[in-house]
């Protein structure tokens, strides 16, 4: 090993056995003052294996530092701060600080650590470090301090090349999110803005672990090309147009993250919390999602069309306000979804804390241990718990209460489809507890009572061969006019 860094490398003495050299910046000519532009000299000391050491101070950066290609590389700093130039005075490409690593030539093992960017000044927000790593990628305690407002690209893009890398992106933070692209100087070239931490073209397995970040104009996390695992462990994610939270990928997991929708721009158009597509066996464990500054349409959880099969678990949703929302929505080609241990509270205009869309798919959809509660309104004429559209699904063990905003009228589960069961479940409702218009449902030993003047279950012309065994139907059941009803062993008071 071959060393320059002195004291100033103690932080990180740990890796020193890590690479040939490893050199402190300022002792080999880059200022610390943040007077004069340090890309020059990281120019100069471009090597591979080395450990660049950033000691204490403030480095200006008016260029792209870019290294690809290498097998091993770190850059780390000690309580140091980069301070990119404005968008008028970067020089060359006006996208990044640091490019380590590209797809056609990933670095192999890459190390970035202990920064603070100063983007407070105007126009100075730019990519901070975009990184793609065949083997192994190590991202750790990166803040990022003010708004991205330049309109070039957002804070981090990550990949991993290799489908046996992996790799780690732990405590980047950049909670001032991103101003949309027509208040920038880059006004016009770009279609809404920057986005939060990108991850796109992803072979490998690559984990986030208590990221931050604040509202961005086209997704926070956007994570969801690309064949490999994506990891979300923790972390607080807040107010994005789009989605908070987008990930894809096979076998990914989205753990334990908080997130918060509490604030909207006059430009956002959709502010969903969590969204997952393009892959299968997706799951969300242990999620907290609240929205208070609703849009119609941000769900609080979408499962998108692309994803073959997702698992939510253990998950609380909390949606309040004045305009219509929904909670977790099941697009019409998505795959089979298990939704298990999971709590909703909804308490907006109107909207369905569980909408089943209409598909022909036939893979199952199965709830169980799922309460929903909440004084919602009925606007636009949703008001329904559970609205359930779509063939061979099955509630176990659900609690549902809905009881209406405003004395409205809501019911508890409206369902469309085939082949649906309701089992040992307590379902209440200011109107029905229950509204069949499908085919061959079965409901048994379960509690239905509404609240208002309605029976426990209203049955439409259109209901074939529905059956009830084992109940607690309040006030029985309003027969339409459905066709092979079936009742058994039911008490109906």
């Amino acid at each position: 090993m071959t060393s320059t860094a002195g004291a100033a490398s103690e932080p990180y003495a740990q890796y020193d056995d890590d690479y040939r050299n490893v050199v402190d910046v300022v002792d080999a000519g880059a200022d610390n003052t943040g007077e004069e532009p340090i890309t020059p000299v990281l120019e100069e000391l471009r090597a591979d294996d080395t450990l660049l050491v950033f000691p204490e101070g403030r480095y200006y950066m008016d260029e792209q530092f870019r290294f690809s290609g290498f097998d091993n590389f770190g850059v780390v700093g000690d309580d140091a701060t980069l301070v990119p130039a404005n968008y008028y005075d970067f020089a060359g490409p006006q996208y990044r600080l640091f490019r380590l690593g590209v797809s056609y030539s990933p670095g192999g093992h890459l190390r970035f650590e202990g920064f603070d960017v100063d983007q407070r000044a105007p126009d100075t927000g730019i990519r901070v470090i975009e990184a793609n790593a065949a083997d192994r990628l190590e991202v750790r305690d990166v803040t990022v301090y003010g708004q991205h407002d330049s309109g070039t690209w957002g804070p981090g893009l990550f990949n991993i090349t290799d489908s046996d890398g992996w790799g780690i992106v732990e405590r980047f933070r950049a909670p001032d999110g991103g101003a949309w692209i027509n208040d920038t100087p880059n006004a016009g070239n770009r279609w809404r803005g920057p986005i939060g931490i990108e991850a796109n073209q992803n072979a490998g397995t690559l984990e986030f672990r208590r990221c931050w970040l604040g509202a961005f104009p086209n997704n926070g996390l956007y994570a969801a090309g690309g064949d490999g695992s994506i990891v979300v462990h923790g972390g607080l994610y807040e107010n994005s147009n789009g989605a908070n939270v987008r990930v894809g990928g096979q076998g990914s997991e989205i753990r334990w993250p908080t997130v918060k929708v509490d604030d909207t721009r006059p430009e956002d158009k959709t502010q969903r919390g969590i969204r997952v597509e393009n892959g299968e066996n997706v799951k969300i464990h242990g999620a907290a999602v609240e929205i208070s500054s609703p849009k119609p349409t941000s769900h609080a959880i979408s499962v998108m069309n692309s994803c073959e099969s997702a698992r939510i678990e253990n998950t609380r949703l909390e949606l309040r306000g004045s305009d219509v929302n929904h909670g977790i929505v099941l697009s019409p080609e998505c795959g089979e979804t298990v939704i298990a241990s999971t709590k909703i509270s909804h308490e907006t205009a109107g909207g369905y804390p569980l909408w089943i869309r209409d598909s022909d798919r036939t893979e199952s959809v199965l709830a169980e241990n799922l309460t929903i509660s909440g004084e919602a309104g009925d606007a636009s004429g949703l008001r329904d718990g559970i609205r359930c559209e779509r063939d061979n699904c099955r509630f176990s063990h659900v609690d549902i209460s809905q009881h209406g905003r405003d004395g409205v009228d809501r019911n508890a589960i409206v369902n469309t489809g085939d082949d649906v069961t309701v089992y040992r479940s307590d379902l209440r409702a200011s109107q029905y507890p229950f509204v069949d218009l499908g085919a061959d449902t079965l409901v048994r030993d379960s509690d239905l009572e509404s609240s208002g003047d309605d029976e426990a279950v209203c049955l439409y012309a259109s209901a074939e061969n529905p059956t009830f065994k084992k109940n607690r139907l309040v006030d029985g059941i309003r027969d339409l006019g459905a066709s092979g009803v079936t009742t058994w062993e039911n008490s109906y008071e």
